[in-house]
């Protein structure tokens, strides 16, 4: 079964200003990048559509909705210092969070095995009631209370951006069909996701946060998935993985200070893939987040898209690049 990918040049219409790092250009880098690459011609293009207000508000709180709708339809503005709306963000924030419906209902129906959804604005910081951190909607959680409405009785949430996912862990504190792990560099933006955050009533033991100091490698990542996040998951049996997947762990990340090279990202969406196989028949939902050096960012990309294939990288020559 083929592997899929979400994109759309729409999402290059959030206009963020010309010193903003969260960038249209940050997508065409991607783009440019899987053109080098020709194992990534065998993925199947998936249009992604746009998430309609009753999906986005599973999550978010109505008013909320109305402020990001209202500020675009002004022009424009800023939800604050970090995060700006121009006049088609609010079209392209509901396309960004469709994207990874998109790619939930492609996984579900098994049109594809698994997807890795490249979009913007990210999601993870966006909190029900309020954006931040340049997120607008939380395209991750809007995606998992959407598995759960198509049939998923638990989605599993793994995220492995520099940051900590305030908005997703928000979202599901208290909610025992959705177990979400963040491992994250500590202390850093947003300043949450302590080890003692587990959940709360229903939800407790549902939330794991994995702090770390900065400056740990690709191998220590690695370590960190096999000893401590796949038996968490295992145990949760989830019906769905998906993964918030920030570039911004590279090690040439100017907004992060981890060390993660780019053959790191294909070892950990390899495990991420076998853990669905293993658990959930492989239904394996992968979607960008952060990532802010272009270079680092398209390497990573593309060997995460490798990783979904199960493939080593090999660039247009022939010649692999994986180290071994």
């Amino acid at each position: 079964m083929a592997s899929g990918l979400v994109t759309s040049t729409t999402y290059l219409n959030h206009d963020t200003g010309p010193f903003h790092p969260e960038q249209p250009r940050r997508l065409r880098a991607i783009v440019a990048a899987m053109g080098e690459y020709p194992a990534l011609c065998d993925l199947l293009l998936l249009e992604p559509r746009a998430a309609t207000r009753a999906e986005v508000e599973r999550v978010h709180d109505p008013l909320y909705v109305d402020d990001v709708a209202e500020l675009a339809a002004a022009g424009g503005g800023a939800l604050d210092v970090d995060t700006p709306v121009s006049a088609a963000s609010y079209e392209v924030a509901l396309l960004s969070a469709g994207g990874a419906l998109t790619a939930v209902e492609a996984v579900l129906a098994g049109k594809v095995s698994n997807a890795f959804v490249a979009s913007r604005p990210p999601g993870h910081h966006a909190r029900p009631g309020r954006g931040m951190g340049f997120c607008l909607f939380n395209n991750i959680a809007v995606a998992a209370r959407h598995a759960r409405s198509l049939g998923c009785e638990r989605v599993a949430i793994l995220d492995w951006d520099v940051h900590h996912g305030n908005g997703t862990q928000d979202a599901f504190y208290s909610d025992p069909s959705v177990f979400f792990c963040s491992m994250h560099q500590a202390p850093w933006y947003p300043f949450t996701g302590d080890a003692d955050e587990r959940g709360a009533g229903a939800g407790e033991g549902t939330t794991l946060n994995l702090p770390l100091r900065a400056g740990r490698r690709t191998q220590e990542y690695l370590d960190l998935l096999d000893e401590t996040v796949a038996p968490a998951i295992a145990g949760f049996q989830p019906d769905l993985l998906l993964v918030s997947a920030g570039m911004d762990i590279h090690e040439r990340d100017p907004l992060g200070e981890m060390r993660v090279s780019a053959e790191g990202f294909r070892q950990m969406t390899l495990r991420a893939a076998e853990w669905a196989t293993e658990l959930c028949a492989g239904r394996l939902v992968v979607c960008l987040e952060g990532g802010y050096d272009l270079t680092a960012l398209a390497e990573g990309s593309v060997h995460i898209l490798h990783g979904l294939l199960g493939l080593p990288v090999a660039a247009a020559g022939g010649t692999s690049e994986t180290t071994p």
